[in-house]
Order: structure tokens, then sequence, then C-alpha cells
């Protein structure tokens, strides 16, 4: 819990870490293990798990829960640790928010709704909920409109800033950088934004950005990482050579519904076991797999290699 008591420390690339399966579709913990070792090694800055590159929907609360205890074992506290416990339930919510809790997670992340569609006054009475349920733990509303079809407004961040303590950001995947800005604008400069839309994580720092929950940190994570930083020292041309650069691995990881691909690329490079995605989703077609394979091609020098790493049952070696 070395973050929980200065949540103003969560910056920087945290990865969002996707969840690693059997062949037969079991979670793969020691898989977990060796990814949040190597995520840690590589430079991340911090680590999520449960937002949608993780699969969460497909899982049970349970499987979640101990996803998010294995996670938090094998970062013993090193970096930042923001867990996603949302659910489109309320008890399921509180269960799984506990868990994180309980296991020493540094902030929960709580996904608006999904299906339901709730008012803003509906979204302000959920988030109350679980601030007033949890009043030593930082939440943060997760926004991603395009799998819940609902907008947090900057109206509705704003009102949950001001009345609740720990109540202290929002991770924003919509493609409105006018949103962006409009929340940073009513709450001020203190409250921490983080990208969760790949091409805008280096443009939100201009705005005052805390920094990015990130996809492409699982196949790149130390570039996205080294991106962050040359913001942070200044130097922003080698912020933007290396925003640009991306951009085939940020298109590869959507060449089909995200995670497949980048499932794909990191079981080619020896990260996880296998490519297994849950239903409904399904691993990558032949069509896909051509295009992953130009994109991977393409985006070659900011591929974070394994090569150093001596993968076994309880995690990497170096």
């Amino acid at each position: 819990m070395r973050f929980r008591s200065s949540p103003s420390q969560i910056r920087g690339s945290i990865a969002a870490l996707m969840t690693p399966f059997t062949a037969d579709g079991a979670v793969d913990h020691a898989g977990l293990t060796n990814l949040v070792n190597w995520q840690i090694a590589s430079g991340s800055h911090g680590l999520s798990i449960g937002g949608s590159t993780g699969e969460p929907s497909s899982q049970t609360i349970t499987e979640r829960a101990e996803a998010i205890r294995t996670v938090a074992a094998a970062n013993n506290d090193r970096v930042h640790f923001m867990a996603g416990t949302g659910s489109t339930k309320l008890d399921e919510t509180l269960e799984l928010t506990a868990a994180g809790r309980d296991a020493g997670i540094d902030a929960a992340l709580i996904i608006t709704p999904y299906y339901a569609r709730p008012t803003q006054e509906a979204l302000y009475v959920w988030y109350k909920t679980v601030c007033e349920e949890f009043p030593d733990l930082p939440i943060v509303a997760y926004n991603v409109p395009s799998r819940t079809a609902v907008d947090i407004a900057p109206e509705t961040v704003s009102r949950l800033y001001r009345d609740f303590d720990n109540f202290i950001g929002v991770k924003e995947t919509t493609k409105d950088f006018e949103h962006f800005s409009r929340v940073l604008q009513l709450c001020g400069p203190e409250l921490m934004v983080w990208s969760g839309l790949e091409l805008l994580c280096l443009p939100l720092m201009a705005l005052g950005g805390a920094g990015f929950v990130s996809a492409t940190s699982n196949i790149a994570p130390a570039a996205v990482a080294e991106m962050f930083e040359a913001w942070e020292s200044g130097d922003l041309d080698r912020a933007r050579t290396i925003h640009y650069g991306l951009h085939p691995l940020v298109d590869l990881l959507f060449v089909e519904t995200n995670p497949a691909p980048g499932k794909w690329v990191m079981a080619q490079q020896g990260l996880i076991a296998s490519a297994f995605v849950r239903p409904p989703l399904i691993e990558l077609t032949p069509g896909g797999l051509a295009k992953v394979r130009i994109l991977m091609a393409a985006g070659s020098h900011y591929l974070t290699s394994s090569a150093g790493f001596s993968f076994t049952e309880t995690g990497p070696l170096r």
C-alpha cells in the first residue's frame, strides 16, 4: 500500500495487463506473475488489470479477485497498482473492490455501468456509493463510452471530485479530446486524469494529464515508459518520435478485437504460453494475422524483447 496514502504519485505509464489464459481457457497465474515481473523490469511505472484489455466480462468475480491478488503479490509494492474492480452490478463491484482493498491495491478503477445506460444522476449515486463504502481507498472512474454506451459528463466528474476526498481521478477512454479539457478545467490540475486511448496518451500530457493506462504497454512497455519520461524531462522531440513510432503497434492491437492481436504477439515472443481469448472473442483470423505481421514488422523497433528472461513457473529470472 505504498501509494494508497499518496495517490498523486500514481503517474506515468501504467500497463493495462492482458489476462493470460492456458490453452484450455483457465487463468494462467504463473503467466500473470511472469508478465508483472517483465513489465517492471521493462520500465513500466505502474500496473493495472481488470480493464477492457484484461477481458473482465468473460471472468467470474472470483477469477478477477484471484488475478488481482496474484498481481499484488508479484508486484509487492514495487510500482503503482490500480486494479479494475467495476462491474455492471453494484454488489459485484463492492465485492471485488473489497477484495482489491484487502490485496493492497493503490486505487480502484471503477467502470461506468455498461448496458444499462444510467443517467448522470444515477452515475453520481453509483460512484457516491462506492466512495462511501471505501473511504480510505482512492477511487478512479473509468470512462469508456465505446464499450459501455454511457459517457460520464465532466460536470459529474467535477461533482464527485468536490464531494468525496477519495474520488481522485478518471481514466478517459474517449476520442473526444474536448472532454479531457473540460474535465480538467472544471476540476483543476489536482484531479488525476489518465488516457486510456493510445494515440491520445501523449497529447493529454499537454493538458495536465497524470499519464496513461496503456494497452500498448503489453507489447512495447519500454517505449511507452520512455515516452512519458521524455515528456517529463522536457525532451518533446523524443516524446513525439516515440509517439509516432508506436502508431503501427497501436494499429496492430486493434486489427481485430483487443486483446486477440496483442496476445498473438506476446505468445510469439514467449511472454505468454497461449494466445487464447475467451468467448465471445476468438483468436486471430488468417486475414487478421496477415495484417498483424505487417504492422509488427513496421513497429519492430519499439517492441520490447523478452530476451534475457528465462520463464519459469514462478516467474522470469534475469
